[in-house]
């Protein structure tokens, strides 16, 4: 359904190809990406790539996932990306729809002044785990992982 999506976000950091299934889901992503940056104090660019990251992890899960699903992705994702070292995973399990996931990142770097992690995320449903990998900006305290 999903499998060997590439998803990226444009705030300095390197970009990619979007999936061609994004379309239910990606403005309560966007919405809840920017959210999620702007308590975790993401600033401008934070806020930005929180945003454009919910939007299309949102079109690609919206119709599938319910709200506490992707509630569950999204901070552990940030969780993931802001506090995690590099090739250490953070799951999510929903108990109560069946569906979970994890977001692994793998690597750290530095585009035009922004520091950027690349990431996979894998999203488990119906027993079938879908994979996804994208890059989004980070705070430098993240960069040191």
């Amino acid at each position: 359904m999903f499998k060997g999506v590439a998803l990226a976000v444009l705030a300095g950091c390197a970009t990619g190809d979007v999936g061609t299934k994004t379309a239910i889901g990606g403005m309560g992503g966007a919405a809840l990406g920017g959210l999620i940056a702007a308590a975790a104090g993401g600033g401008g660019t934070g806020i930005a790539a929180g945003v454009i990251g919910g939007a299309l992890i949102g079109g690609l899960v919206g119709n599938v996932l319910d709200d506490r699903d992707k509630r569950m992705a999204a901070e552990s994702r940030n969780r993931a990306l802001e506090t995690t070292p590099s090739g250490k995973s953070v799951a999510w399990n929903n108990p109560d729809s069946g569906h979970s996931g994890s977001v692994t990142p793998v690597r750290t770097y530095q585009s035009g002044g922004t520091y950027c992690r690349e990431y996979q995320q894998t999203v488990i449903i119906g027993g079938k785990p879908e994979q996804s990998y994208g890059t989004r900006a980070v705070s430098p305290t993240a960069a040191g992982k």
